[in-house]
């Protein structure tokens, strides 16, 4: 991740999905260290953007949480933006 992205940055979220998308893993860096959470959904997949418009997509608080449990992201309004590179 280092070699990719450079260091982690404090208040930013990093996500990694499978080819299958039916697994998630990410890190979180709140600043002084770095979590880790792992998400598989049963049946059914991650809703994930059909391209990327670059290296970095950012979502909202809300986005974000809706993404983890696997409902259609794209649809949650506004608010506080997260970083996902």
């Amino acid at each position: 991740m280092v070699a990719v992205f450079g260091a982690a940055k404090p208040q930013n979220a990093y996500l990694f999905a499978n080819k299958r998308a039916n697994r998630m893993k990410v890190l979180i860096h709140d600043g002084f260290g770095v979590w880790l959470a792992s998400r598989r959904r049963n049946r059914g997949r991650f809703v994930w953007p059909a391209s990327w418009q670059g290296a970095q997509l950012e979502l909202n608080a809300e986005q974000l949480q809706a993404l983890v449990v696997g409902l259609p992201w794209q649809r949650v309004g506004s608010g506080a933006e997260i970083r996902l590179l």
